[in-house]
């Protein structure tokens, strides 16, 4: 097993640098009571923190154990790193200014600083499109976690990918333009009302959603094969990995349906906290449908054959060899 230190260094250069930015942005919280589109100026780097410094980690291991394509995936990591950081350096220092970082084209400057993270971020992009084929390559010890890593990637990949819709800019913007280009929000300007830390609306759709929940499916389904993995030590019923692979492909199957309801409810202009219609039927059908097909797998897969005993081994009976 190979060290945390000997993993894909830059990226876990990038994780080290994410945790010392994480408290900058937890004591920026605590002490600057500015906000920007009605959210505290430092709850979206710390957002971001957080979520790259999963992302660097996961990815450093991953590029780390690559059993082919390893030196490419390496030098694709590295892009990846200075590309992370480039952007994340870029919204502490909007931050610092109270201001927003994306989608500000008001000046010049800000131009120039939205440019370069668009730039950072179509690189990211294009870079992890290259090791997600690579991850194809990896075998891991069961084929349940192996299925959960590269389901988990494809999704994270689409999930990235889902950002540049919010890039166009709205009719709104067009008609008065403001400086602002492109919005988080579809239905209403971006800064209504939003759940608390992570800002996202309680009152129109929010394009945030499916690209954070669609990223993290290269932390969420693996962890799920995980804990399947332990849990089959302890219960007979999942101890067959066949049946821990059936149930993961249950999970991504609810997964990915569930990126693809939740992105269509943002682009119809839904709140996520007050779904109706077709929306709040799929919500329904996915989660029903998929607790019914886990039990299924579950019922009927296969069990481990239990081990067979070994006959007791026969002692002579020395009075009885007598009569």
């Amino acid at each position: 097993m190979k060290s945390v230190f000997a993993w894909h260094r830059p990226l876990m250069t990038v994780a080290a640098l994410m945790l010392v930015s994480t408290i900058v942005c937890l004591v920026g919280l605590l002490v600057d009571p500015r906000q920007v589109t009605g959210l505290d100026v430092w709850a979206k780097p710390l957002k971001f923190s957080i979520s790259i410094l999963l992302y660097s980690v996961t990815w450093a291991w991953l590029i780390a154990h690559l059993p082919r394509w390893r030196r490419t995936a390496h030098v694709a990591g590295t892009i990846i790193a200075v590309a992370l950081i480039v952007e994340q350096a870029l919204i502490l220092g909007a931050a610092a200014a109270g201001t927003t970082s994306h989608f500000n084209v008001s000046t010049p400057l800000a131009t120039g600083i939205w440019t370069t993270m668009a730039v950072s971020i179509t690189v990211l992009y294009v870079c992890t499109f290259l090791t997600t084929i690579a991850v194809f390559f990896l075998r891991l010890p069961t084929a349940s976690t192996t299925f959960a890593v590269r389901a988990g990637g494809v999704i994270a990949l689409v999930g990235m990918g889902l950002a540049y819709l919010m890039t166009s800019p709205t009719s709104q913007q067009l008609d008065d333009f403001q400086g602002i280009a492109g919005a988080h929000t579809v239905g209403l300007p971006d800064g209504g009302p939003g759940l608390p830390l992570l800002g996202w609306s309680t009152v129109a759709g929010d394009l945030r959603i499916p690209h954070f929940v669609g990223m993290h499916a290269l932390q969420l389904l693996p962890l799920f094969a995980i804990l399947l993995g332990w849990a089959g030590r302890r219960w007979r019923v999942l101890a067959d990995d066949r049946v821990r692979l059936r149930l993961v492909i249950v999970a991504t199957v609810v997964y990915a349906g569930t990126v693809a309801l939740v992105t269509f409810q943002a682009l119809a202009g839904q709140s996520i906290v007050r779904p109706s219609g077709v929306f709040l039927w799929g919500g329904w059908a996915l989660a029903i449908g998929g607790l019914l097909a886990a039990a299924l797998v579950v019922i009927t897969g296969p069990r481990p054959r239990p081990r067979p005993e070994t006959a007791p081994e026969l002692v002579p009976d020395p009075v009885g060899a007598g009569r």
